[in-house]
C-alpha cells in the first residue's frame, strides 16, 4: 500500500503546484490589465494649454477645500507653479472664500511677491501666505503644488509640538515623511522664519506646524489635496487614540517599523497619491457638472448625478 500512498501524495503535489501556477499566471493577468486601464497624467500640445488646466485644477482644489470646511477666516492657501514663469505661482487671493473661487479668480506672483500681469485684476494678496509658498517653492524644486491651512485636528495635534505615530495603515503615508516646525512666532512675515520652516519640512512632503496648521508639498495637485486630507484626518485619529488610551489606561500598540516602511511605500508613493486625489475632484465635478475637457482643453458642463455626493 506504501507505492499507492506514495504515487497519490505525489499526484497530489503536482496539482497543487499546477494550481499555484494557473493562480500565479491570473494574478499576472490581472496585474498586466491593471497597469493598462491605470490613468495616466495629461498631456499637453503646449504650455498654455498646461497653465489653464493648473488654473481650473488649483480652482477645484480651494473649492474642494472649502467643502471639508478648511478654511478658518481668510486663512489658508493652495498654490501651483506656473509651467511657463516657473519662479512664480499661481494662489487663491487673499479674503475669498475656498469655495468661491474659480480659475479667472488666481493671482500669478513671483518668489519676491511680484504680481504678474496675468493675475486676476483687483485681488488682493495674502502676505504670510505668499511667504511660506515662496520658501518651499523656492527651497524645493521637485514641489509644484503646496497647500496650507489651519484646520480644527492639525490645529488641535499641532500644539503637542511632535509626529505623528504608525497607529494605522492610512498614516504610515507619511512615515518617516514628515517634519515638524516646533515653534510659533506669530503671523509669518519675516524671511527668516519662513526659511527655518522649509528647513523643517526638509525634503519631506507633509509639516506640522506648532500651534498653527498643516502643510503638504507635492508634484501634483491631486496628490497635494489628497495627503492634505490624510494628514488632517490622521492628526483627528491620533487624538482620538490618545484620548482614549488616557481614559482606560491601555497603551495604544504601533504598527512595526519594517511593517511601517514596507506600507509607506505604497500608501506614500506621490504617483500613488496623485491617483488617490482623483476620486475628491470626480466628486467635485459630479457636485457642480463641470469638468476639464482634455480635447478641446476647456472645462465643460456635463449633466449630474449628485446621489451619493
Amino acid at each position: 500500500m506504501a507505492p499507492i500512498a506514495t504515487e497519490t501524495t505525489a499526484a497530489a503535489t503536482r496539482t497543487e503546484h499546477n494550481d499555484d501556477l494557473e493562480y500565479t499566471k491570473q494574478l499576472e493577468y490581472v496585474d498586466e490589465n491593471t497597469r493598462s486601464a491605470f490613468p495616466k497624467h495629461p498631456k499637453f500640445p503646449s504650455k498654455l494649454e498646461e497653465r489653464a488646466f493648473l488654473k481650473f485644477r488649483l480652482a477645484q482644489a480651494c473649492r474642494i477645500f472649502g467643502h471639508f470646511q478648511y478654511d478658518e477666516g481668510v486663512a489658508g492657501h493652495i498654490t501651483v507653479r506656473d509651467p511657463i514663469k516657473p519662479d512664480c505661482f499661481w494662489v487663491n487671493p487673499f479674503g475669498a472664500h475656498f469655495s468661491t473661487i474659480h480659475a479667472d479668480d488666481l493671482m500669478l506672483v513671483d518668489h519676491y511677491g511680484r504680481v504678474q500681469k496675468e493675475s486676476a485684476p483687483g485681488k488682493l494678496l495674502n502676505y504670510a501666505g505668499f511667504m511660506i509658498h515662496s520658501a518651499v517653492h523656492r527651497a524645493r524644486p521637485d514641489v509644484h503644488a503646496i497647500a496650507h491651512a489651519h484646520t480644527i485636528h492639525g490645529k488641535a495635534f499641532g500644539a503637542f509640538g511632535k509626529k505623528l505615530e504608525p497607529y494605522n495603515q492610512d498614516v504610515c503615508a507619511f512615515y518617516n515623511d514628515h517634519g515638524v516646525y516646533g515653534q510659533f512666532k506669530g503671523i509669518v512675515t519675516e524671511e527668516e522664519e519662513v526659511q527655518q520652516i522649509a528647513q523643517a519640512l526638509g525634503n519631506n512632503k507633509a509639516l506640522i506646524m506648532q500651534n498653527h496648521g498643516l502643510l503638504v508639498a507635492t508634484p501634483t495637485i491631486e496628490a497635494s489635496v489628497f495627503y492634505f486630507g490624510c494628514l488632517e484626518r490622521s492628526c483627528k485619529v491620533q487624538l482620538m487614540i490618545e484620548a482614549a488610551a488616557a481614559g482606560n489606561g491601555q497603551r495604544p500598540i504601533p504598527i512595526a517599523p519594517d511593517d511601517a516602511y514596507e506600507t509607506y511605500k505604497t500608501m506614500g508613493d506621490i504617483n500613488g497619491g496623485w491617483f488617490t486625489g482623483l476620486p475628491e475632484f470626480q466628486a467635485l465635478e459630479a457636485r457642480e457638472g463641470v469638468r476639464y475637457n482634455f480635447k478641446t482643453y476647456k472645462p465643460e458642463r456635463f449633466e449630474r448625478d449628485l446621489e451619493g455626493f
